[in-house]
């Protein structure tokens, strides 16, 4: 199959900052599935106006699902429409457009590998949220028995659209914040190679986050502990595969 991109941006109340991330991504040459997880009426206006725009798709779910289930829908639908890949960028401009091209890049080098962001991050970064991160990378590192995920978090990544259609098929993904990490570990699993690219992220002063706390931290958690059995299980093929290596 020929390498045809997409970009697949997830919305939940964005209404301020997706115009401009939907005119980058466009910029770029790249058709544009927006999937609205259930905004309020001004952020669905937002992107009604958008949809009447050459090369966009809305796809709108009724209720929020959390970024997971906006992913899930909006993958879906791009490989339903015979994209080959998905470029995940962020509704709220802390991703940096500015290395698209270079994400694309890699994709078509590597088309069987996930192409996935490492922040690199300036002074706007919550420090909280930079501990928690490394919490789950170091969990991502032993229950993938591997080094080569280099940061789960970052929701700037190219995905190969068969492969992860197949994993959404085949198991149940976690729907919420959960899903960045656990979809990289998965197809780590299923041995596809992740490839990192520095980018920079920034945290807007007056941005929206929709991270929370104490249900995100418990959902995250209960992921990590049900890839922890499956990476026992799994264990003497991952160690074997790394041995081969």
């Amino acid at each position: 199959m020929s390498f045809q991109p997409v970009a697949v941006i997830p919305v939940y109340d964005h209404g301020d900052a997706v115009g401009a991330v939907v005119a980058h991504v466009r910029a770029n040459g790249l058709h544009c599935v927006l999937v609205d997880d259930g905004s309020s009426a001004g952020c669905a206006a937002v992107l009604d106006a958008l949809a009447w725009e050459d090369d966009v798709t809305l796809v709108r779910l009724p209720v929020n699902q959390g970024k997971g289930g906006a992913m899930m829908a909006g993958l879906r639908t791009a490989a339903g429409a015979g994209f080959s890949h998905a470029l995940q960028i962020d509704a709220d401009g802390q991703h940096d457009a500015g290395d698209i091209p270079a994400f694309l890049e890699r994709a078509r080098a590597a088309p069987q590998a996930v192409i996935c962001g490492v922040p690199v991050y300036d002074d706007s970064v919550p420090t909280g949220r930079l501990v928690g991160r490394y919490a789950t990378h170091v969990w991502v590192w032993i229950n993938s028995l591997s080094f080569a995920i280099r940061d789960s978090m970052c929701g700037f990544r190219v995905y190969p659209l068969a492969p992860v259609v197949r994993l959404l098929d085949d198991a149940r993904l976690g729907r919420r914040m959960d899903f960045d990490p656990e979809v990289l570990v998965r197809l780590h699993w299923r041995g596809l190679r992740i490839v990192s690219v520095p980018t920079r992220v920034t945290y807007p002063q007056d941005g929206l986050s929709h991270f929370r706390l104490g249900l995100d931290n418990w959902l995250i958690s209960k992921m990590h502990a049900r890839l922890f059995f499956g990476m026992l299980v799994r264990a003497p093929m991952l160690v074997w595969r790394r041995v081969r290596a």
